[in-house]
C-alpha cells in the first residue's frame, strides 16, 4: 500500500476513529492521542497488511488495541460526558441514547457502538475484538437489553 491509498483511507475511516475511541476514553485529548498513534503505528506497518480490503478492521484494531494501552496508563472513569458538552442541539437529540451507552460496561459498550453506530457486521466486530462470533452476539443481545432497561428505568 502507497502513502497517496493509505491517506485516502485513513480519511474515509476518520469517523469511525473517533467514534470507537470516545466509546473507551471519552476524553477528547486521550481519543485525539489514540487516534494518532494508532494511524502512526498502522503507517509503519502498513506492508504488513495482507488484504487492502480489511483496512479499516485492521485500522480499528490498532486504534482499540491503543485505547487500552491509554486506560492502562491513566486509569481514569470512562465517560462520555466531555463529549456530548461538545454536541451540536441537532446532535443532542440522540444524546439520552449515549448517555445510557455511557452506563454500559466496556465489554458491551464496545460492540454496541461498532455495531449500532458504525455500522460493523458481526464478523467484523469478532475480527476486530478478536473473540467468538457467538460471544459479539451475546454482548449485542446484552447490551440491547441493558440500554432497554436504562431507558424503562428512566421513564
Amino acid at each position: 500500500m502507497d502513502k497517496t491509498e493509505f491517506s485516502r483511507k485513513v480519511l474515509e475511516a476518520e469517523s469511525t476513529l473517533y467514534h470507537v475511541s470516545k466509546s473507551i476514553l471519552g476524553n477528547e485529548t486521550d481519543c485525539e492521542d489514540a487516534v494518532q498513534e494508532a494511524i502512526l503505528k498502522a503507517y509503519t506497518k502498513r506492508n504488513t497488511l495482507k488484504e487492502v480490503n480489511f483496512f479499516k478492521t485492521w485500522l480499528t484494531r490498532i486504534l482499540i488495541n491503543e485505547c487500552y494501552r491509554i486506560l492502562r496508563t491513566k486509569k481514569h472513569e470512562l465517560s462520555y460526558d466531555a463529549y456530548m458538552q461538545e454536541k451540536t442541539v441537532e446532535d443532542k437529540k440522540n444524546s439520552e441514547l449515549y448517555r445510557v451507552i455511557k452506563k454500559l460496561d466496556i465489554k458491551h459498550r464496545v460492540p454496541i457502538v461498532l455495531c449500532y453506530i458504525e455500522g460493523y457486521k458481526v464478523s467484523e466486530i469478532a475480527s476486530i475484538l478478536r473473540i467468538p462470533v457467538g460471544t459479539v452476539k451475546s454482548r449485542l443481545s446484552t447490551g440491547r437489553k441493558q440500554i432497554k432497561q436504562l431507558l424503562e428505568d428512566e421513564v
